[in-house]
């Protein structure tokens, strides 16, 4: 069963809150989807994945990864057909949380595929030895994963303890050492690459950082290295109306692009009702496109704030930002 994880008090950027279900990127047209994915294929089989810095003032970049987390979509893709028509086209990004000892979910990855997206799994070790895992304790855990992974042949992003400079997951800042962090992020990376499990895109996901009284700090302690990661995805919600993209996500973006130049995804966004959807999703389809990114992913469910498309103005910007 896909785990529950638990929410912290709302912070800059961040939408936790209680316990809540699990859960949310894209070309200009049809056409450029469709070979979006091809590519994302292609580079995920031959263990490359394409760099990228900044985009060049400008010259704004296209959305290439247009992405949703619904909540009952592990059992159903009910929902992101759905949220398909609503928005006037698929998602070719989809994510699911994933407890720590849960297997693969090839018949949510296998609909996925289907329907032109590539899945995306969070997968959260709560309450688990992440030192454990760095020793070899979960291999014949890992080896399962791994070799289900392989077997599914198409491409799969895989990240593990999203999230890990915020402190409200037991693997994240004042929990568990960065150091130990990284030890298990780059022996569970060891592990699927031993096992030929190459049709793998690691996403390294860390939260936009809040520096007051050190809440959020830079996530550089826990980079893994640019040898054990693909893509970087970057955690943040519009919590109020005054909230930006570049203020929000910028600092962060920063910080990363000091680490690496990797692609890097919005891996988990959305934006209270109370912010003003509309002009927050015109500003979050801007500001990907002013900063080069890879895309995002929206959070689509409710728990402690209600992050769904919830008016007819906010659903029209949406779909005006996914056809431009």
């Amino acid at each position: 069963m896909t785990q529950s994880r638990p929410r912290p008090p709302e912070r800059w950027g961040s939408h936790r809150g209680r316990r809540r279900a699990r859960k949310r990127a894209g070309p200009v047209i049809w056409a450029a989807a469709i070979l979006g994915v091809v590519v994302v294929a292609v580079a995920a089989l031959l263990g490359l994945v394409g760099r990228s810095g900044p985009a060049r003032p400008g010259h704004p970049s296209a959305v290439r990864y247009l992405g949703v987390y619904e909540p009952s979509a592990i059992h159903s893709y009910a929902a992101v057909d759905q949220f398909a028509q609503a928005i006037g086209r698929q998602p070719n990004l989809v994510s699911y949380y994933s407890a720590w000892l849960e297997p693969f979910q090839v018949s949510f990855a296998t609909s996925a595929a289907k329907h032109g997206a590539v899945p995306l799994v969070q997968i959260n070790p709560a309450h688990i030895s992440l030192a454990a895992i760095a020793t070899g304790r979960y291999d014949s855990y890992l080896i399962a994963y791994a070799a289900a992974v392989q077997s599914y042949r198409r491409p799969v992003i895989l990240s593990f303890g999203h999230e890990m400079n915020g402190q409200w997951y037991s693997w994240g800042y004042r929990r568990t050492s960065p150091a130990t962090f990284v030890a298990a992020w780059r022996h569970i990376v060891s592990v699927f690459r031993e096992l030929g499990a190459t049709n793998v895109t690691w996403l390294w996901t860390v939260n936009v950082m809040d520096l007051r009284h050190d809440r959020i700090p830079s996530p550089a302690p826990w980079w893994p290295g640019g040898s054990y990661v693909n893509w970087v995805g970057i955690d943040g919600y519009y919590h109020k109306a005054s909230w930006t993209f570049a203020a929000m996500f910028g600092p962060t973006i920063t910080a990363v692009r000091e680490l690496t130049s990797d692609p890097i995804l919005i891996a988990e966004t959305g934006a209270a009702p109370s912010a003003g959807q509309p002009a927050k999703i015109a500003d979050l389809f801007a500001g990907i496109r002013a900063y080069g990114l890879l895309g995002f992913l929206w959070f689509d469910s409710d728990g402690n704030r209600d992050w769904r498309l919830n008016s007819p103005s906010a659903l029209a910007a949406f779909r005006q930002g996914a056809k431009t």
